[in-house]
């Protein structure tokens, strides 16, 4: 009786490799993606699952870096079902083709820090849900001019660098990506010091000139939050953050942008596209509601109305991140910018394991990367079946 291979094969279906779609089974074994040519020529053997794929695209699968909740669930204010409310969303986004995804805090009390963070571990994807890649840690480290939907009487100055830091969150263990302004005292020494922990940081939530932002991606930085909401608005003779889209600094500088029709126009979209087309990275920024009806919700310490899908801070017209979940985001890049299917694709999927540097493993369909992948349909841009290290953890009924 032959031995089993362990080999799955999609068969009859296009694949988004190297930026391109192209008519190519894929084969999986042991969570990761493998190269036909050694099954073929070198072990000579079959696979034991076909799955037909009926000309659908196989893509991989979203990876949303900041995403605050869903489903009724805050990352930032229940400090007493952590797991269980993480669980939820986790579970919940698979959905929307995501298969990895970076829970998102507000600025909170420094016991809201103690008492959640160690309880967001990073793990790896399954039935129950997507991966979790880390916390991303947005605020307290912020302009209070720019603190957007950020309750003011936490906001504070990392004056003493790192250590500021690690007063505030405790330990950093769990933790993947910090947004600050880079204009704050302290900030640059804060960038250096996370940095040299693995720790990617983001510039945001910041009145800084662009020299102040060249000086943040000098020690380090490497992202922006939320390209155009919460900082300076793009000025000729200052551009500020927006400037460091056409910057001389010497590495790739990645933004996170909102493309849920709400917090950024589609000029905008299209402007920021053309000056830096590789940087571009599509957020959810999702609160809450998100997947829920218009009603009363929370962000951290603040209470949220949402009216007609736009989330406010109570009583006022402030916006605080959105209800549109990142496969909508992708179809609304793609509609207000005309850019091709593998752009819109790869900018919730390669972009963003390429700020975190976690490209040699996800983010692409290439050979040795982990089979995490959504199956969508090519012309609705619907999400038919997410997998997670060749697991199907989802299935459009």
């Amino acid at each position: 009786m032959k031995a089993k291979s362990g080999l799955t094969r999609f068969h009859n279906c296009y694949i988004l490799r190297n930026s391109k779609i192209i008519k190519e089974d894929l084969w999986i074994r042991d969570g990761k993606i493998v190269n036909p040519e050694q099954v073929f020529y070198v072990e000579q053997v079959e696979a034991d699952v076909t799955v037909n794929c009926e000309n659908s695209l196989i893509a991989p699968g979203f990876i949303d870096i900041q995403n605050n909740g869903g489903w009724g669930v805050d990352f930032s204010y229940d400090s007493e079902n952590v797991e269980e409310g993480v669980q939820k969303v986790a579970k919940a986004l698979l959905a929307h083709g995501v298969t990895s995804f970076c829970p998102t805090m507000v600025t909170s009390d420094k016991e809201k820090y103690s008492k959640i963070l160690p309880r967001i571990q990073k793990h790896q994807g399954s039935q129950l849900g997507a991966s979790i890649l880390g916390v991303h840690l947005e605020g307290p480290f912020i302009s209070l001019a720019k603190k957007g939907a950020h309750k003011d009487e936490y906001i504070q100055n990392p004056e003493k660098g790192l250590e500021s830091i690690h007063e505030v969150y405790g330990s950093l263990d769990n933790v993947i990506i910090v947004t600050l302004a880079p204009e704050l005292p302290g900030a640059l020494e804060a960038i250096k010091g996370l940095t040299s922990l693995g720790i990617k940081v983001a510039l945001g939530h910041s009145s800084a000139s662009l020299a102040q932002g060249e000086e943040g991606i000098k020690c380090g930085a490497n992202l922006i939050t939320h390209l155009f909401n919460a900082m300076l608005p793009f000025h000729h003779r200052d551009p500020g953050l927006v400037g460091l889209l056409a910057s001389t600094t010497e590495k790739q500088v990645y933004y996170g942008i909102i493309s849920d029709g709400i917090h950024t126009h589609p000029a905008a979209l299209r402007i920021a596209c053309r000056t830096n087309p590789d940087g571009l990275i599509l957020v959810s920024d999702a609160v809450a509601a998100q997947g829920l009806a218009d009603g009363n919700y929370r962000i951290g310490p603040q209470s949220v109305n949402v009216e007609n899908g736009r989330a406010y801070i109570t009583g006022t017209k402030v916006l605080c991140g959105s209800t549109t979940a990142l496969d909508e985001c992708v179809k609304t890049l793609k509609e207000a910018t005309d850019c091709s299917l593998e752009y819109a694709l790869e900018t919730a999927s390669l972009h963003p394991a390429k700020a975190l540097g976690i490209d040699h493993i996800k983010g692409k369909l290439n050979f040795g990367h982990d089979a995490d992948f959504v199956i969508i349909h090519p012309k609705l841009m619907k999400v038919l079946s997410t997998w997670i290290a060749g697991e199907c953890v989802y299935k459009s009924s």
